[in-house]
């Protein structure tokens, strides 16, 4: 029987420390830390975008989790995101990857994912 990509990333657990290492990407990244950085003054909030990413990220992969934060286009409306920072967060998301040992199957259903939202995330 095939496993789903949530059990493919490790499932809660997993994509758990995935979240983290992303965001811990992010942070460096000079494309897109401008928009993280001031998070680390806001633990808390910082704390909440983590858990509704794992939750969406576990929903959207198969998992149990509910996710029950906004859309995707309410959350990025307004922010302007552009093309490339898009583009370097796919970036930091593969690398994220790289770093947990997820092969190259599970890095092909996640980009396709992130491309299936690319829509709904920048330009708003």
């Amino acid at each position: 029987m095939n496993k789903t990509l949530y059990e493919r990333l490790g499932e809660i657990k997993g994509i758990t420390k995935l979240v983290d290492d992303v965001v811990d990407i992010h942070m460096i990244n000079p494309s897109v830390s401008p928009r993280f950085l001031p998070l680390k003054e806001r633990p808390e909030q910082l704390a909440v975008i983590k858990q509704h990413t794992v939750n969406f990220f576990c929903a959207g992969s198969g998992g149990p989790q509910t996710y029950g934060g906004r859309d995707m286009v309410s959350t990025h409306k307004g922010m302007n995101i552009s093309e490339q920072e898009f583009l370097a967060v796919v970036d930091d998301i593969m690398e994220a990857m790289d770093k947990n040992s997820l092969g190259e199957e599970e890095k092909k259903d996640v980009l396709a994912i992130l491309y299936s939202l690319k829509e709904q995330v920048i330009r708003l």
